[in-house]
């Protein structure tokens, strides 16, 4: 694996980390809070330079299903972290207090909205580039080989994680989360292990779920379409 696509692993999945301390309000503060929301910001603005070639193929070539699906998921990313961003700062208490709108109530409903929307399309986003990150797993850990046991024994686990994350999704009202309604689910007696099994698990049903409608997708693909997509990457990827 090259050392490119090693920095991208290591700033996805930082990104990760940072999303779930984030999400953790109520068990990290505010000051935690706001200190990996900055973090996040920065590694956001990091991960887009890494990809700034992509923006460079929106309107190139041809747009079939799983390009479309590609531009539509990364655009909403992109989209619903800027607004985290921006109306972080207006109702920020610590990092910055002086611009500070004393916690306005509609921006604090956009914010907690529009950052479960973008924990939601990060999930969809790594979903989409699954296929790539195993392969670059597999280099690390050189695994070569295929086993029909582990294939198997890995499928089981996705399948049980997705199971826990839809109980979870139920349990932790993902649904109102996602809209102006009632944006604040909060639980005062968070878990912290608790918490991190539940959303991970939920970005489990995004990432498997995007996966497989990819490979459902692909195998309808023309195989030119496919070879110009692999050509594509590689282009953004150097």
């Amino acid at each position: 694996m090259n050392q490119n696509m090693l920095i991208r692993l290591v700033i996805d999945l930082s990104m990760t980390v940072c999303m779930l301390v984030v999400m953790a309000y109520y068990i990290t503060g505010n000051a935690i809070h706001e200190l990996a929301g900055v973090i996040l910001f920065l590694l956001f603005i990091t991960h887009n330079i890494f990809n700034r070639r992509w923006y460079k193929t929106i309107f190139k070539g041809k747009h079939y299903v799983r390009r479309l699906l590609s531009i539509a998921v990364n655009l909403l990313f992109l989209a619903s972290m800027t607004v985290v961003m921006i109306s972080s700062v207006p109702i920020s208490r610590d990092i910055f207090p002086f611009i500070s709108t004393k916690n306005d109530m509609i921006l604090l409903q956009i914010h907690v909205m529009t950052s479960y929307w973008g924990f939601i399309f990060m999930a969809v986003h790594i979903g989409m580039s699954w296929g790539t990150i195993i392969n670059a797993v597999r280099k690390m850990t050189a695994i070569t080989s295929t086993s029909r046991i582990r294939t198997t024994a890995l499928r089981i686990i996705v399948v049980l994680i997705v199971i826990y994350g839809v109980q979870a999704s139920f349990k932790r009202d993902m649904l109102n989360k996602l809209t102006i309604y009632n944006p604040f689910g909060w639980n005062f007696d968070e878990s912290s292990l608790g918490f991190i099994i539940d959303h991970l698990s939920i970005v489990g049903i995004y990432i498997s779920g995007t996966h497989y409608v990819l490979k459902f997708v692909r195998k309808r693909e023309k195989p030119k379409v496919l070879k110009a997509d692999t050509d594509l990457y590689q282009r953004v990827t150097k």
